[in-house]
Formats: structure tokens, sequence, C-alpha cells
């Protein structure tokens, strides 16, 4: 059995507004083990983001426990819980979050130079990275010089500089169009079958086809799990994203 890089018991969250109260997970209990493409589906309202945002630390929760790489991590302090996300984990979302006055090269590195890695390392881990991605031609590109796919991947490419073990991606795909949604899921399916653990949002059923496992969460509950057979990004996975 592969050890669990993910282990969720219990994990409860509410959200509290004007006194009234929206319970979004509801003792929810998932785990995942090391290695694993999971990608997470249900219709929106349905607490998909809530649950990456929960089991990643960067929301609270209200009960429960979410144990990453050996960790609880909801009983770190701030800075400990903030430096176990530099270390372990990477995110990738929907909007890029990118930096428009910087190069593409400087939007890889800050995180690292923030994480107090010597600022030789973190260009060179940058430049490493974004070659890595497919991008070691536009190192010195601002993000509106990139399309929307290139600059999908520099932010892909922030998330993995750090060398995660987990990384969160909600709705990478949600910004471009098909083509381009082609391009990054190829890319996430590589760096999968190369040993890193994603976690997926998505809306897009071509998309969770990718994954080796589909959980369904509705009304913050989850309701299906279900081992998928895992599409090698062959051509036929692309055409079947392009549509």
């Amino acid at each position: 059995m592969t050890k669990p890089i993910l282990t969720a018991a219990g994990v409860r969250k509410v959200y509290r507004s004007g006194g009234a109260e929206v319970c979004a997970l509801k003792g929810l209990d998932l785990e995942v083990p090391e290695g694993q493409f999971l990608a997470v589906m249900g219709p929106s309202g349905s607490g998909k983001t809530t649950l990456l945002n929960c089991l990643s630390g960067l929301d609270e929760i209200d009960a429960g426990r979410v144990v990453v790489d050996s960790h609880s991590i909801h009983d770190l302090s701030d800075a400990a819980r903030t430096r176990h996300r530099a270390e372990t984990m990477g995110f990738i979302f929907q909007a890029f979050n990118l930096i428009p006055v910087f190069s593409a090269t400087e939007n890889v590195e800050l995180p690292l130079l923030l994480t107090h890695v010597p600022e030789r390392e973190a260009r060179q881990r940058a430049r490493e990275t974004l070659t890595r991605v497919g991008l070691g031609h536009r190192l010195d590109r601002r993000p509106p010089e990139l399309s929307g796919g290139e600059q999908q991947r520099v932010a892909i490419a922030r998330a993995l500089a750090g060398r995660p073990r987990l990384v969160w991606a909600d709705e990478p795909t949600g910004n471009l169009d098909s083509e381009m949604a082609a391009a990054v899921m190829e890319l996430l399916t590589e760096l999968h079958r190369e040993g890193l653990t994603i976690v997926l949002v998505t809306h897009d059923p071509t998309v969770a086809a990718l994954a080796d496992r589909l959980i369904t969460v509705r009304d913050g509950e989850l309701v299906a799990d279900e081992l998928l057979a895992g599409t090698a990004p062959d051509a036929s996975a692309r055409e079947a994203l392009v549509g």
C-alpha cells in the first residue's frame, strides 16, 4: 500500500454571516495516497474549492483533522503552517495571479525568495523550472506578452519551483481555450507520471478523466469516490479536450 500523503477526518467548515450559518463541509473524510492524481467534481456551490482551501490549510476548519505529509496542519501556528505549505505544497489557480510588471522568471523566483532561498539559487531554479514546462524561450517576457496558456505554464512553474510533494489545482484550465487547456493537462499528467501528487478541482469531465481517481462533492459531502483507468496525454486525450 502507498503511504497516504493526505488524510482528512471529520472535516467540518461553517461560514457565518449576519447570524446565519452555512455548513460548507459536513464531516468530510478523505485519504490520498502519495503519487495519486485525484480529481474533485461537483455542482457549483457544492464545496469543491472550500475542500481544497481547508485541506491545504489556506482556510481554517471548525472541526476535524487534516494531516499532510505527517503534519496535522491545523494544529500548527500560522507561521509554521505557512512554512509547511511553502516546503510541501504548490498551488495553481484559475486566475493566474501573476505580477504583470515582473518577468516570467521573476514571478517564479519570488516565492522562493520569500522562503529565504538564496537569490542565485532561486534564479537558477526559476529558469530551470520554466524550461521544464516549455518556456525556456520566454524567461524574460512579462505576463501581458504571453498567451493564456503560457501564463498558466508560468503559474505551474511557480508551483513546482519549490519542489513540492503535493500540488493543488483549482480549475487550472478554466480561463483557457480548449487547445491551451489540452496542453496544460498534458503537462500536469506528465508531471504526475513522474511521481507528483495532484489534487485538482474541475467542472470538466474530460479533464477529470485524466486522473487516477474521481471524487464527487455535493452539499458539502463526499457522495461518490471511484478509481479511474487514467488516460495518458496522447493524441486521443488531446482530441477529447479540444473537442
